[in-house]
C-alpha cells in the first residue's frame, strides 16, 4: 500500500462544484478499486484553524491505495473531473515512515520497512478531532506555531486540511528534510509549548501524527502554500 495525497487550486468561480463533489466524491472514493483508506479535504492557511483561515480555492484527497491501482485511479472520472477545472494540480507519492494515533478510528498508515530518509524530502501530516470545550484555547494556541513554522528554513508549503471547517483538522507539511522537521518539532519553543499544553488540557478526542517519505512529486501546490 502507497499513501497519495492529491491537491487542486482552483477559481474561485468553482467553487460550488468543489463543495458538492466534497460530499459526493466520498462515496465513488469508498467504491474505488484497491483504496483501503480516503478522505476529501477542504483546505485553509493554517494560521488559526477558525473558519476565517478557509481558503476556498484549494481542495484534495489523501489515501492510502494498492500501487497495482494507482494508475487506473489517476485517470478515473473523479480525479479527471476536478483535473479539467484545476488551475493546478499536485500529487505526491508517500511512503509512511512513522504513524502514532487514529483517524476517524483508525490508524490508516502502516509500513513494512524502514526507508532511509536521511536525505531525502518528507511530508508530515497532523490530523486531530478537537473537543469543542478547548476550542478557543486551541486557537489562542496556534497562532506563535504557525509563525515559528513559516519562518523554518526547511519547510517547502504548509497549510491546513479539514473534514469540517470546525472541529476536523489538522495541517499538511512539506519538508526538505527529516532532520528539519524534526528540528521544528522537537526544538521550536513554540511548538514544544503547545505539546506540553496538549498532553496538560487535553485538547482532542483523537489525533494522528504520521511521517513519509516523499517517493515522487508531480505538479504544483499553486500560490500562498507557505
Amino acid at each position: 500500500m502507497i499513501a497519495v495525497a492529491y491537491f487542486w487550486k482552483i477559481n474561485r468561480r468553482t467553487f460550488p462544484f468543489a463543495l458538492l463533489h466534497m460530499a459526493l466524491d466520498r462515496r465513488s472514493l469508498r467504491r474505488s478499486p484497491g483504496l483501503s483508506f480516503a478522505k476529501t479535504l477542504g483546505c485553509g492557511k493554517g494560521e488559526t484553524f477558525t473558519p476565517s483561515d478557509l481558503d476556498i480555492s484549494r481542495w484534495g484527497f489523501i489515501f492510502t491505495i494498492d500501487e497495482s491501482h494507482l494508475e487506473y485511479f489517476d485517470n478515473s472520472k473523479v480525479v479527471t473531473r476536478w483535473r479539467e477545472r484545476a488551475q493546478s494540480e499536485f500529487r505526491v507519492l508517500l511512503d509512511p515512515l512513522s504513524s502514532r494515533g487514529s483517524w476517524s478510528g483508525v490508524n490508516p498508515f502502516t509500513f513494512r520497512n524502514q526507508i532511509d530518509s536521511a536525505n531525502s524530502e518528507v511530508v508530515a501530516i497532523t490530523r486531530a478531532r478537537i473537543s469543542w470545550r478547548q476550542s478557543l484555547t486551541f486557537w489562542r494556541a496556534v497562532p506563535p506555531v504557525t509563525h515559528s513554522l513559516r519562518l523554518h528554513p526547511g519547510l517547502l508549503a504548509a497549510f491546513g486540511i479539514g473534514e469540517a471547517p470546525i472541529g476536523l483538522q489538522g495541517t499538511f507539511s512539506h519538508w526538505i528534510s527529516a532532520s528539519a522537521l524534526r528540528e521544528f518539532a522537537y526544538q521550536g519553543d513554540a511548538h514544544k509549548e503547545v505539546i506540553a499544553a496538549t498532553q496538560r488540557s487535553h485538547w482532542y478526542t483523537e489525533e494522528l501524527f504520521a511521517r513519509f517519505s516523499v517517493r515522487e512529486v508531480r505538479g504544483s501546490l499553486g500560490a500562498d502554500s507557505s
